[in-house]
């Protein structure tokens, strides 16, 4: 038995885990209809692919859950994962499922997978037969990814980075990269019995003032390291960031690039697609508002030819939204995308070019690093502040990097931190974003910047 394999029984041995029988879920996921794998709906699609988020603890409200999106006409459904379950506290999640179930209340802010099991879930997944994403924020993620794949679930969202910076404060990171290399194998294994299971990075990040040559180079560094282990279909992304030009030069740069470090990489016959999240950032509590900026989130996206949209709803100001005005949401989406047909394209050839260069800038920085693997190379990065997140709550962020809106909503680099932004970009960006007379006007106007939708 290898190494990986030994470490696959350890990490299924758990107490609160199904029996796992790996034999009986090859057969499964050899012979599971191609409409549960996104893979074959991205090759053979027709238009944007729209998917929501939405998870329950009980198993019959979230079997009502995809009912209503299935109304809705959904293209994917969504699986997240309760908080307990991302903190791999699988006891806790376990009481409070009980609670729910008990009292019929939602004491979970989502699905505890672990807990329903693999077995009872492959019900629910191959009784609506379509597309499912796992969305979690885990940092070790192992026993959930094994348990999804078990269960009819063939779409992994996150990476060690974006599932780390955004999310977490003390959690170790070179353990979430070794962590999260399992579950690229665990994918690629189980990619060569059927359809590939695809992987999708999380760019939205902490949605706060994130410049978009951040962005690019972390879903590069996720897609390659997830290819290097075998994975062969890969989601970049990125949210919506308050611009509509710069979110149109921002998708040019990341599907031009994407498969340029791919082929650099050996990977060449990689699919890679691209997502788009409508607003990640502070939603306005009047809802006619929320309204016009998910509608303009869609044509964004348009815009921007992404692959697959992710949704939200009027009701983010309030709290969890419920499944009624989740499914309205996709059904207005649908609608959109219907409409929006015809749209005329957008050129700006110096703003792309400055992307691009410091997008290379940064790779080139973080593949000089003298560490032996892309992954100690990756986490130099972040150590030494090559990579800086704006607003991440992690101790090993610098936070140094300065951002914030030029006059027409563009996010500005003005303080780079170890960010290695050439002197030629960094002047662009400085220009763009216009002089201050002091410190105490710029803090003014990043606060500003934070809640600029409201």
């Amino acid at each position: 038995m290898s190494l990986f394999e030994r470490e696959r029984q350890t990490i299924v041995s758990n107490e609160y885990v199904d029996n796992f029988d790996f034999a009986e879920v090859e057969e499964f996921v050899k012979g599971a209809d191609k409409n549960l794998f996104i893979s074959h709906h991205y090759a053979t699609k027709t238009k944007m692919l729209v998917q929501p988020r939405g998870g329950f603890p009980t198993y019959q409200k979230m079997f009502k859950l995809y009912e209503t999106f299935a109304g809705a006409g959904i293209d994917v459904l969504p699986i997240t994962i309760d908080s307990h379950t991302r903190l791999n506290d699988y006891a806790s999640a376990k009481k409070m499922l009980m609670l729910s179930e008990e009292n019929e209340t939602d004491m979970l802010n989502g699905f505890p997978l672990i807990n329903h099991g693999y077995r009872t879930t492959r019900k629910m997944m191959t009784h609506f037969n379509l597309p499912v994403s796992l969305r979690h924020g885990t940092p070790d993620a192992r026993l959930l990814v094994e348990t999804a794949i078990a269960s009819g679930i063939f779409e992994i969202e996150g990476g060690p980075i974006t599932y780390m910076l955004p999310y977490s404060k003390n959690f170790p990171l070179d353990k979430a990269f070794l962590y999260w290399k399992y579950v690229e194998k665990v994918c690629a294994h189980y990619s060569t019995l059927n359809l590939p299971i695809n992987r999708e990075s999380f760019g939205p990040l902490t949605a706060t003032l994130v410049p978009p040559a951040i962005t690019i180079v972390i879903q590069l560094l996720e897609m390659l390291l997830s290819l290097e282990e075998g994975v062969r279909s890969f989601s970049v992304s990125f949210s919506q960031s308050g611009s509509l030009s710069q979110d149109i030069i921002t998708a040019k740069v990341l599907k031009k690039l994407a498969p340029h470090y791919a082929a650099l990489h050996g990977c060449a016959g990689a699919k890679t697609q691209l997502v788009y999240h409508q607003w990640m950032g502070a939603f306005p509590r009047n809802k006619e508002f929320s309204d016009a900026l998910i509608t303009t989130a869609t044509l964004v996206a348009t815009l921007v030819g992404a692959d697959k949209i992710i949704t939200k709803t009027r009701d983010e100001a309030f709290g969890i939204p419920t499944m009624e005005c989740n499914a309205q949401a996709v059904a207005n989406t649908q609608y959109i995308l219907r409409i929006v047909q015809g749209l005329p394209q957008f050129e700006d050839g110096e703003e792309e070019e400055h992307l691009e260069l410091a997008v290379h800038a940064i790779m080139e920085a973080v593949f000089n690093d003298p560490a032996d693997s892309l992954w100690r190379k990756a986490f130099n990065a972040i150590k030494h502040g090559i990579i800086d997140v704006p607003f991440s709550p992690h101790i090993i962020n610098h936070n140094a990097i300065l951002t914030l809106r030029d006059p027409s909503g563009s996010i500005r680099i003005v303080e780079p931190g170890n960010v290695p932004i050439p002197a030629r970009c960094l002047a662009y960006e400085r220009a763009k974003a216009g002089s201050f007379e002091n410190k105490t006007a710029m803090v003014e106007k990043i606060i500003h910047d934070i809640g600029v939708m409201q």
